[in-house]
C-alpha cells in the first residue's frame, strides 16, 4: 500500500456526537492530523435498532463516506456499530480500521470486589461480543450489564447545552445496582462513547468509591501506532463535521465542535 497523502484524514465515524471523546485524546497524540467526523443523525439512535439493520447500514454509509473523503483510516467511534457491524465494514472496505469495544479487560484489571457493571446501549450490551469479552477477561467475576438509551439523548442534550434530566442518570445507576450483586461494584464500564460526555452526572451518583473507565484512550493510542511513520501537514487544520440529513434532528450549533478543532459542518 503507498503512503498516505499528508493531507489524508483521520474519518471518524457515530451515529451521534459520543465520538467526540475519541476524537479529544486522539488529538491530544497528533494534533496536526486532518479530522472528517461523521455523524449518521438519520439513523440515531443506532442502540434501538435491529442487528440486520445496523450491519447494513453502517457498512454502505461508511463506504459513501471513504469514497468521498478518501480518508487514511476510519475510525468507528461507536461501541454499538463495531459490536455488530465491524468484521460487515472490514470485509467491504480497503483501509485500516479500527473499532471501539467495551473496556472489560482493563475494568477485571481494577475491580477489588469482582463485580464489575457495563453501562451501553440497549443493543451493545446484549451482543455475543459483550459475552466473548466478559469469558475472555473476567473469568470468575461478576459482569452486571444494563442497556440506557436516555443517557444517549441525555449526553447529545448536554452538548447542545440544554439541561440533563437527572431522573435519566438514577435510572441507568440503578440498572446495574439493583442488580443481584449490584451493591458490591466498583468499576463500571462506559461501554458507548457518549456516555463519558456523563461522566461528572454519572460519578455523582455512583458514588467515589466506584471507577468509570471507558477506551478512548486506548483507542487513540492505537490508531496514533497504525498511522506511525505517516506524513502529517506541519500545522493543525480546522476539521470538518459531516451530518446524514434528518428532519427531526438538526446539527448542534458550530461553537459545539469548535473545542474539538472542528470550523465546518457539511450535510449529506
Amino acid at each position: 500500500m503507498n503512503a498516505p497523502a499528508p493531507d489524508a484524514p483521520i474519518l471518524f465515524f457515530d451515529s451521534g456526537l459520543g465520538g467526540l471523546t475519541v476524537l479529544g485524546p486522539t488529538r491530544a497524540l497528533l494534533p496536526t492530523a486532518p479530522i472528517v467526523y461523521a455523524a449518521d443523525y438519520a439513523g440515531l439512535p443506532y442502540g434501538q435498532k435491529s442487528e440486520a439493520e445496523l450491519a447494513a447500514r453502517v457498512p454502505a454509509l461508511l463506504g459513501r463516506l471513504v469514497e468521498r473523503y478518501q480518508p487514511r483510516l476510519a475510525v468507528i467511534a461507536c461501541n454499538t456499530a463495531s459490536t455488530i457491524a465491524l468484521s460487515h465494514v472490514r470485509a467491504a472496505l480497503d483501509l485500516p480500521i479500527v473499532g471501539t469495544v467495551p473496556a472489560i479487560k482493563p475494568a477485571a484489571e481494577l475491580t477489588q470486589s469482582g463485580v464489575i457493571g457495563v453501562l451501553g446501549t440497549e443493543a451493545t450490551v446484549r451482543q455475543p461480543y459483550v459475552d466473548d469479552l466478559s469469558a475472555k477477561f473476567a473469568d470468575g467475576k461478576t459482569v452486571l450489564r444494563h442497556g440506557s438509551p436516555g443517557l444517549v439523548t441525555g449526553a447529545e442534550a448536554k452538548l447542545r447545552g440544554e439541561a440533563i434530566d437527572p431522573a435519566v442518570i438514577a435510572r441507568a445507576v440503578a440498572g446495574l445496582r439493583d442488580q443481584p450483586g449490584g451493591s458490591d461494584m466498583d468499576v463500571v464500564v462506559l461501554a458507548c462513547t457518549h456516555f463519558p460526555l456523563l461522566q461528572d452526572e454519572l460519578q455523582a451518583a455512583v458514588g467515589p468509591d466506584v471507577r468509570l473507565i471507558d477506551g478512548a484512550e486506548g483507542i487513540a493510542r492505537r490508531i496514533a501506532y497504525l498511522t506511525e511513520g505517516q506524513g502529517w501537514p506541519t500545522a493543525a487544520a480546522p476539521g470538518l463535521a459531516v451530518f446524514t440529513r434528518s428532519a427531526e434532528r438538526p446539527p448542534p450549533p458550530l461553537a459545539t465542535l469548535v473545542p474539538y478543532g472542528i470550523d465546518r459542518i457539511e450535510l449529506i
